[in-house]
């Protein structure tokens, strides 16, 4: 498609008259606004355009990387896939630092402001899962088809669009792929970009996670814990009376299963996981599970953290209270992940940038709440959002997952226009 086509005429007016334009979302008068820039521009044009040409170029790239085995903390196979791609692009220093992240920089005319795009390596699943891609019509089903290797095409597909145009920027895009975003990877790989590999270095942050077209600037906390009672265990019968780890957790499951939380904001509790016992005929020695906490709210998530911590206790005591113990069951409290929660305001620069260049190209973007790796820069103050990478899918974190590429160049063409806005100074 030339760029005479529908799409680059939507963005070019709108662009041109309203989203930069002296009645422009992002004023002078917000001193953290992106400054004025003009998309109607040749060599904006020509990135759009090239974005429309290359579109197949960026769902290969997504099929090819699905289909590297990526569970979280065994992410170096696909990693090392998407170093090569992002030195063939022709990205600077391209490095895995210490924890894995996969880093390339594709430097502007100035050093700052420097903009961080990311998309995460991982995925939920075990090591030995068929993560083969299969093609019906528009349809791509495989496991992480969606989350989170469209994010991680999409990244491909924005530093093509612009090398294809020759677009120099005039902050610096570093692009990063991300290690540890699901699960007890607890954002170690964004944790370790802001405190260690580029602290001090980013002015601003967008992450490309999963399918759909929506804006996540709300990040969405949690806490998570793994639970342990233990005790001497013993025979079913011969050793009845003795206090059970077992028994235990189920008092401190049912005391969960009964905590109040608001809807507003909204607040969770989840018991994930549970293991332990020897036998039918046993008494356990040791009893554990895995409790997942959630809120938007920070003081909320305090709360809900207070009455699970409360919760152990109880539970703790009435187990030996009620065999007469001496105390013999005792329980062990492990934090096993935590995220901070926190909001980036929709009447920032960075969201109305993003909520602009999205109705430029006729997209009706909502905001959301989520589990990002947003939640760190937004917790430190530094303007960040997470977007969605175009198309549609469906059983994100199942093996059935599916991601129909139908209009997916509308996300590839967000991401290109958000990263050349956001590198305004």
């Amino acid at each position: 498609m030339s760029v005479s086509g529908r799409a680059c005429r939507t963005v070019v007016f709108v662009c041109s008259f309203s989203l930069f334009s002296g009645s422009s979302v992002l004023t002078q008068q917000d001193p953290s606004a992106v400054g004025s820039l003009q998309f109607d521009n040749e060599n904006v044009q020509v990135a759009l355009s090239a974005v429309m040409e290359f579109e197949q170029a960026v769902i290969d790239a997504q099929v090819e990387l699905c289909q590297i085995p990526a569970p979280t903390f065994m992410e170096s196979e696909r990693a090392a896939a998407y170093r090569e791609q992002f030195e063939r692009l022709g990205l600077a220093e391209v490095r895995i630092d210490d924890v894995g992240n996969v880093i390339g920089v594709r430097a502007g005319l100035r050093r700052r402001p420097n903009l961080v795009m990311s998309a995460h390596l991982d995925t939920v699943f075990e090591k030995n899962t068929d993560v083969r891609v299969v093609k019906e019509g528009t349809i791509l089903k495989g496991p992480g088809i969606g989350d989170d290797c469209r994010g991680l095409a999409v990244l491909l597909g924005v530093i093509r669009a612009l090398n294809e145009a020759e677009l120099k920027t005039t902050g610096t895009i570093t692009f990063v792929g991300t290690v540890g975003e699901e699960g007890l990877g607890d954002l170690r790989g964004v944790k370790h970009l802001f405190s260690t590999e580029l602290a001090g270095e980013i002015d601003r942050f967008v992450s490309i996670d999963g399918p759909g077209l929506g804006i996540t600037n709300g990040a969405v906390g949690s806490i998570r814990y793994r639970i342990t009672f233990r005790g001497p265990g013993g025979h079913s019968f011969g050793a009845f009376g003795l206090v059970s780890p077992v028994h235990a957790l189920g008092r401190f499951i049912n005391r969960v299963s009964d905590f109040g939380v608001p809807d507003i904001p909204k607040t969770t509790f989840t018991v994930g996981r549970v293991g332990g016992g020897t036998s039918v005929n046993s008494i356990a020695a040791e009893a554990w599970a895995e409790i997942d906490l959630r809120s938007s709210s920070d003081s909320a998530l305090n709360r809900l953290d207070v009455m699970l911590l409360r919760a152990v206790d109880v539970a703790l005591d009435a187990e030996n209270k009620r065999w007469q113990s001496d105390g013999s069951l005792s329980v062990e409290v492990v934090k096993i992940g935590e995220r901070p929660a926190g909001t980036t305001d929709p009447s920032t620069a960075i969201v109305r940038a993003a909520v602009g260049v999205s109705e430029a190209l006729g997209i009706r973007s909502r905001l959301f709440s989520g589990s990002t790796d947003s939640n760190i820069p937004i917790s430190l103050g530094i303007p960040a959002i997470t977007i969605g990478g175009g198309g549609s899918g469906s059983g994100a974190h199942s093996k059935q997952e599916t991601f129909d590429t139908a209009n997916s160049e509308q996300g590839t063409l967000r991401a290109t226009l958000l990263a050349v806005a956001l590198t305004e100074p």
